[in-house]
């Protein structure tokens, strides 16, 4: 079955519609596609066993006139933290959770099944979503190996949902679910040139996501376009009475806010002091401020937030003690199965097997959370209260109030360096904690490219204004027209456009 070149949802939804395309046949292209294509990537951990089946259902309810959305009969790839409640694994990327499952859905497959979605696989990770070592690769994890770039194999994905982005922008589905605590969502979207949404905390569910900490962790949609994310986030949305930060969201339809005016009239602040960590991402990113400004943005110079190094020092502690509670917590549930039930074990496991699990870098996160003293101490209290000090009454809060803001506008991240499993990731800068750490929410755009390297923009708001954003960051998208789909699988070239 021929399937357009990076088919949107819509696109797919329509064929299907007219009996051009069924689910089944499109559940079998992209599982093929992905044995044939996706070697040198490592993006998809595994294919769900139950996906054909799924899909033939799928097929039989709109030959029967029932069909439950826009995204009825739609592969849809999620991040392997993600739980099922079925013959898939949810592995967070570790060789000490390899093969266990878990015994009900997450919340977000939940509501992805009722919606009518086939859930086709869960793509590979950086190991404990990135939150097992301080000098990580990401995209590598002891289960799945490294992920690598979909724009030069010799890249570094992003992390930590690094094989959702990586499979998206190859076309091994139209859409994928990834989780973010910080960066792990816009990160991977960027740097391989996707639209990636973090949603304000509370809007999707965390129940059934393996955590790292509960006041940051969300799991969000990666597509090609914005629309296609709107889609998705309309999908994955939704009140949870499990999840005692969930809410009724403010809007169910996040398609209404895919106005290519959006931008006209709205005041957008440029936050300066997150730019200047490489010249060639200020120049694209100056660029995508003159198309904010020609589709009809008011352009806001200058706006200072807290510096990222001085959120990190509290984000850390927080992240630490989080992590040591969810993750106990997480581990103790799985049942006799799983060979560890607690983070000490965890930690033990990963001693024991060294040569597997730890043959680059270590386990210094983990121990440094195992040392905690829990979310009644003083010391997490406070680091608590400095993270929402700083990065909402002293940055998103403030700045929208005071400069009249609709919205903040950053690079996401820097270009994708060259993967390093010796020596680790070499971050230079990015945007992601103001909304991580807030629990505000973000969506990161194609913004171009530096020497062929995909670059993004973000856009960040106040709490519950992810509606507001996804229309900016499509009028900027319909504008710009920045993205260019990857090219043959190869390292980079110098010289490249």
């Amino acid at each position: 079955m021929d399937i357009p070149k990076e088919a949107s949802i819509a696109d797919l939804a329509r064929l299907m519609a007219a009996g051009a395309l069924t689910s089944t046949g499109l559940v079998e292209t992209f599982r093929q596609r992905i044995a044939a294509e996706d070697g040198p990537f490592r993006s998809v951990a595994f294919l769900n066993p139950d996906a054909p089946d799924i899909a033939r259902e799928r097929d039989r309810e709109r030959a029967a006139g029932h069909v439950r959305g826009p995204m009825h009969g739609v592969p849809v790839l999620l991040k392997d933290n993600l739980a099922t409640g079925d013959a898939m694994m949810t592995s967070a990327g570790s060789l000490a959770l390899d093969g266990v499952r878990t015994k009900a859905d997450s919340h977000v497959a939940r509501r992805l099944r009722e919606a009518g979605a086939v859930l086709l696989g869960k793509t590979n990770l950086s190991e404990w979503a990135n939150f097992r070592s301080t000098r990580s690769s990401s995209g590598w994890s002891s289960r799945g190996g490294q992920v690598r770039n979909a724009y030069a194999t010799d890249r570094t994905p992003g992390g930590s949902s690094s094989g959702s982005g990586v499979a998206v922008a190859r076309d091994f589905a139209p859409a994928a679910i990834g989780t973010e605590t910080d960066g792990s969502i816009v990160g991977p979207s960027a740097m391989n040139s996707l639209v990636g949404i973090k949603p304000t905390l509370g809007l999707v569910s965390r129940t059934g996501i393996v955590p790292i900490a509960a006041s940051q962790d969300t799991a969000g949609p990666m597509a090609r376009t914005v629309a296609d994310a709107a889609v998705l986030l309309g999908a994955i949305a939704g009140a949870d009475p499990d999840d005692p930060a969930s809410r009724p969201p403010p809007d169910t339809d996040y398609t209404a806010f895919l106005d290519p005016g959006a931008l006209r009239g709205a005041r957008i602040g440029v936050v300066r002091n997150y730019c200047g960590f490489h010249e060639a991402v200020d120049r694209v990113f100056g660029q995508a401020l003159e198309v904010l400004a020609d589709a009809g943005a008011v352009i806001i110079d200058e706006v200072a937030m807290p510096a990222r190094d001085d959120i990190r020092a509290h984000e850390i502690i927080v992240m630490r003690t989080e992590f040591k509670q969810g993750l106990n917590a997480w581990l103790s549930a799985l049942g006799p199965e799983s060979p560890v039930r607690s983070l000490a074990e965890l930690i033990r496991f990963n001693i024991d097997h060294a040569d597997r699990v730890m043959p680059w870098f270590g386990q210094e996160q983990l121990i440094a959370a195992e040392e905690t003293d829990g979310t009644d101490s003083e010391t997490y209290r406070r680091a608590l209260a400095a993270c929402r000090r700083l990065t909402r009454d002293e940055g998103i809060d403030r700045a929208l109030a005071d400069c009249r803001l609709d919205a903040l506008a950053a690079p996401t991240s820097p270009v994708p360096w060259a993967i390093d499993l010796v020596n680790g990731d070499n971050r230079l800068g990015g945007s992601s904690g103001l909304a991580a750490v807030s629990g505000y929410p973000s969506v990161t755009a194609p913004a171009g490219y530096v020497a062929g390297l995909p670059v993004g923009l973000s856009f960040i708001g106040g709490a519950w204004r992810d509606g507001p954003l996804i229309g900016y960051a499509h009028a900027f998208e319909q504008t710009a027209k920045a993205r260019v789909p990857p090219g043959p699988a190869r390292p980079w070239q110098p010289g490249s456009a």
